[in-house]
């Protein structure tokens, strides 16, 4: 796919973000030639959203390697749409920790900042902060506010945010998130805050668009996948754009890269069993690993309630 044929979606500040880009968040990996070359390998093919995060364990962080693939690409800055994000440790310094990503990444601006989740984490007593201790989530986003202004950082938006935290947010927030990333797939399709953001104008990105492949042997997507003749990541991810999401992928194989990028025409009978996947059998879940069952279902020191998602332990959705 040419960079003009990938579809954009308009954010709510006016800026555009191509719908989609390379997620380069790679487990334990970290900064590593792995990493450079694969968002190399990207941007020859035409990607131009890329994903990266900045984690405070060092053994996560790839800005440097995605800042050296920058460097290295003949791509120049203004055709990229570059995302990073604050990580917990850093809420209450979100300018100096956006100051630290710049300076790994090698560039002056990004070109959106996410609040990875809301909750903050105290490094020094080893511990989450609960909802109402400082900072809160509504502290650090007036500061990410300020960044705007800086010009460090074109556009601010939050990551792991249910509708119920969102609500909070939007009732103390002077600027309006461009983007809620979360995770999406048909497993998790979320339509109940798809609908809630669309009406407020904020886009959703999904991270884990293709559900860590466990939907490579379910019949229902397989079907859809032999008839148009495309695989399975090709149905998934054209699902994704076509209900108005932004998505995410990673591969490190080139192959699967150029075949993420080669979105596929699902009609509307195609998209309303796909919007119903979730509802087969034990199906309605999160696939990502960082549930614990520690305070009968939670992420990262908050409960499913505190993050205001509609689960129970293990990432299983309630309805």
């Amino acid at each position: 796919m040419s960079i003009s044929s990938v579809p954009q979606f308009k954010l709510n500040n006016g800026k555009k973000v191509p719908a989609i880009g390379i997620g380069c968040w790679m487990g334990t990996v970290g900064d590593s030639h792995q990493v450079t070359e694969m968002v190399l390998k990207a941007l020859r093919l035409g990607y131009r959203h890329i994903d990266t995060v900045s984690p405070f364990d060092l053994s996560n962080r790839n800005e440097r390697s995605v800042g050296q693939a920058i460097r290295e690409s003949d791509v120049p800055r203004s055709e990229l749409f570059l995302v990073t994000k604050l990580s917990s440790e850093d809420h209450g310094r979100p300018e100096e920790a956006l100051q630290r990503s710049l300076d790994r990444l090698c560039v002056d601006y990004v070109d959106l900042y996410l609040m990875h989740w809301p909750q903050a984490f105290d490094a020094a007593h080893d511990r989450y902060c609960s909802p109402e201790e400082s900072p809160t989530f509504i502290e650090t986003w007036k500061m990410m506010e300020g960044l705007v202004e800086t010009g460090k950082t074109r556009s601010i938006g939050v990551s792991n945010f249910g509708i119920k935290n969102l609500e909070i947010l939007l009732k103390n927030a002077r600027i309006v998130p461009v983007t809620n990333q979360v995770e999406l797939h048909p497993c998790l399709p979320q339509h109940e805050l798809l609908n809630y953001c669309s009406s407020r104008n904020i886009l959703l990105t999904a991270y884990s668009p293709v559900g860590k492949h466990k939907f490579a042997t379910n019949p229902t997507v397989l079907e859809i996948a032999q008839r148009k003749d495309a695989s399975v990541a090709q149905v998934l991810l054209s699902w994704g754009v076509k209900r108005g999401t932004a998505i995410i992928p990673k591969s490190t194989h080139e192959t699967h890269m150029n075949e993420n990028l080669t979105l596929i025409a699902l009609d509307k009978n195609d998209m309303q069993i796909l919007d119903n996947v979730h509802r087969q059998p034990g199906m309605h879940h999160s696939v990502c690993g960082f549930h614990s069952s520690d305070l009968g279902g939670s992420c990262f020191g908050w409960t499913y309630d505190q993050l205001g998602w509609d689960m129970v332990k293990g990432g299983i959705m309630c309805s």
